[in-house]
């Protein structure tokens, strides 16, 4: 049976227990899934200091009692437990981390994985995420964009050496390098946060949001990989510009349908969510949800 709807279609663990991770993916490889998506938190302030831009009141959608992974760790542990799946961490905070750190990571994972890490990355949100960590929260975008092209430039494999304005090194080398590119997911919903994704990823992912402001979004994208010298069609290397979403008002072959004709490449979805058991459902639940959509989209084929 072919797929259903022309995308592809990934799992998250998202709110999910530690303990069921594992068969998830295992789980979500079977079915025929093409990815697993992992969210990214580095620690939970008890006081909050700044809204949280995905959410109409500000508020957090987690609390205290979330449970949380390290995406890089465990996309390595996971890797470990499967052949095919691809990982992405929706999305990786790169302000408050180290650079150079961060591609020692990367580099590992890609590795250890046989190239199928897709980097999903954000700026980070909270200040105290930044200033806990020893990192500023003002100039949080433009020590981001330096962060990324180290990490960048670094995972080639080659000497080189950066002088910036948040970080400055002499020449330095990362050995083993991928053999293939890592590609760079950009998440953000704003107009630099688009201009980034244009400008230094291989896609875009997006936080929840509707049909109709992802049809825009994917507009807008288009137009600024134009004035890049690129296209959703090619984005550098011969392959689509990535659009993964979490849409809230498209599911079904209609719905997942008319995501892929608006340029959709990655449509993330919780099987289990869909099929009304909730997030805290068992993971028995979780993985026949998880087969039960990957048989009825096809995605085995």
């Amino acid at each position: 049976m072919p797929r259903v709807v022309d995308a592809e279609f990934s799992v998250p663990i998202s709110f999910s227990p530690v303990d069921q991770i594992m068969d998830i993916a295992r789980g979500a490889e079977a079915a025929g899934f093409d990815r697993i998506v992992l969210p990214d938190s580095l620690f939970h302030p008890r006081r909050q200091d700044e809204d949280y831009p995905y959410t109409p009141d500000g508020s957090r959608m987690w609390d205290a009692d979330t449970q949380w992974v390290e995406p890089l760790v465990a996309s390595a542990a996971m890797g470990g437990a499967t052949s095919r799946i691809r990982f992405c961490p929706q999305v990786l905070k790169v302000g408050p981390r180290n650079p150079l750190l961060l591609t020692r990571q990367v580099a590992s994972v890609a590795l250890l994985t046989g190239n199928r890490l897709d980097l999903g990355v954000g700026i980070g949100w909270d200040p105290n995420e930044f200033e806990w960590c020893g990192a500023p929260f003002k100039g949080r975008g433009k020590r981001t964009d330096e962060s990324l092209a180290i990490v960048r430039e670094a995972l080639r494999g080659e000497w080189m050496e950066f002088h910036g304005e948040h970080f400055d090194f002499d020449e330095l080398i990362f050995t083993p390098a991928p053999s293939e590119q890592v590609p760079f997911y950009v998440g953000g919903h704003t107009e630099i946060a688009l201009k980034r994704a244009a400008r230094v990823g291989q896609g875009w992912t997006s936080a929840m949001m509707g049909y109709d402001e992802i049809v825009t979004t994917v507009r807008r994208l288009g137009e600024l990989l134009e004035a890049d010298g690129r296209s959703l069609a090619d984005r550098g290397d011969g392959k689509p510009f990535a659009i993964q979403v979490v849409c809230l008002d498209r599911f079904g072959t209609r719905g997942f349908t008319e995501l892929a004709e608006a340029g959709v490449t990655d449509i993330i979805v919780m099987p289990w969510m869909i099929d009304g058991h909730g997030f805290d459902c068992s993971t028995q639940q979780k993985l026949d949800s998880i087969a039960a959509f990957g048989e009825k989209y096809g995605l085995g084929s």
